[in-house]
């Protein structure tokens, strides 16, 4: 990436997010949890934005924003509604990168530019009910039959997969090659044979659909597997960094939003003559999670850095998801505990937003496989 990319991003563009998600998420996010679904218009206002091209070139209709920028929109979407940070996420990262890295031109021609605009919302479908972390043990195949492949089997925790669109899955094109036998393919949701089997009830990210799904003989052209086949497992891996500095970005922006509450309700809640915030026990916690949050927003912007200046950011990345899920929930726990018994009820916004943080620290990979992975990079 250019010298020029500011480690601040491109303040026009996060200025312009920050309003939208000021103006048009953040006052709704309620409603948008109790009808548990994301309205098409912020779906297309999103789409006007450019957010769902940010990481897909302009030469696809993407608006190829980098990644420092990319985090801090993604973070004020969060601070928003995090719920729908988690649809703009799984659409550009991991979505829209594997098809931009490893589609041919016909596939982005067809895919890409729609995702990329926003007409079509991404999926992507890796995690199986018995493999999460464990990429490697999945069971769904594709069985090569003349210039097509006939797959069978479920995908289980999809997100945006009611939603109008195509989606990028991983199969089994080779079962005796382990890892190495797992191809990529991208289809649209409306191809016979795929079908959403549940959309999941969760505890938060409510208007964020989480879908199980059956592949039930889905004939698939050879045209839409992605890469050469069995190169699956090295398409799903690649998109790593790029999707664990989304959730703490997501994690810094939803915890923030918990924090700026929880400080204004301080200094207007009175008690014994004065302010809430002025008693050292909630002012001390409450600057201690500031201290927290700015440490995990640095960690994310560190990792999205290198990232823009074509570094290895893998341990930063996991290092800044780790720490930033970890952090907002904790931060989201001291808002709740400055509200006090409101802080319990659902009329405050800071109950729904620690339901909703809690994911962060399970999706892209849990706390326990950030710990793994850093472990072995010692």
């Amino acid at each position: 990436m250019p010298d020029s990319i500011s480690p601040t991003g491109d303040t026009m563009i996060v200025d312009m997010v920050r309003r939208f998600s000021q103006e048009r998420l953040a006052p709704h996010a309620a409603d948008r949890e109790k009808k548990a679904r994301i309205e098409p218009e912020i779906i297309r206002e999103l789409g006007d934005l450019g957010i769902f091209g940010a990481t897909t070139s302009a030469d696809w209709d993407g608006s190829e924003i980098d990644p420092v920028t990319y985090a801090m929109a993604l973070e004020e979407i969060a601070a928003g509604d995090g719920s729908v940070s988690t649809m703009v996420s799984v659409h550009n990262s991991p979505t829209c990168i594997v098809i931009g890295n490893y589609g041919n031109d016909a596939q982005k021609d067809r895919w890409l530019r729609k995702l990329a605009t926003g007409e079509h919302v991404g999926s992507f479908g890796l995690t199986e009910p018995q493999a999460g972390s464990d990429a490697s043990n999945l069971k769904t195949r594709a069985v090569k039959k003349g210039d097509k492949y006939i797959v069978n089997g479920a995908k289980q925790f999809i997100s945006n997969a009611t939603h109008p669109g195509s989606i990028v899955f991983f199969a089994v094109t080779d079962p005796s090659a382990g890892k190495r036998g797992l191809s990529a393919f991208v289809i649209d949701k409306t191809h016979p044979g795929f079908a959403v089997a549940r959309t999941e009830e969760k505890l938060g990210q409510k208007a964020s659909d989480t879908c199980a799904l059956t592949f039930t003989d889905v004939e698939v052209p050879e045209d839409q597997r992605i890469g050469a086949e069995g190169e699956g497992y090295k398409i799903a891996l690649s998109t790593l960094e790029s999707g664990r500095i989304g959730i703490a970005a997501q994690s810094v922006g939803m915890a923030r939003s918990a924090l700026d509450y929880a400080i204004n309700y301080a200094r207007e809640r009175k008690a014994f003559g004065g302010a809430i915030i002025d008693f050292q026990a909630v002012g001390f916690r409450l600057a201690e999670a500031k201290t927290k949050l700015e440490a995990a927003r640095q960690l994310t912007l560190f990792a999205a850095r290198l990232k823009a200046e074509g570094k290895p950011a893998l341990e930063a990345a996991c290092m800044a998801k780790l720490f930033a899920s970890e952090a907002a929930e904790a931060v989201c726990t001291t808002a709740i505990q400055t509200l006090g018994g409101y802080g319990f009820l659902s009329d405050y916004p800071v109950e729904r937003i620690y339901r909703d943080v809690r994911v962060c620290q399970i999706y892209e990979g849990t706390s326990d496989v950030q710990k793994l992975i850093l472990q072995r990079m010692l």
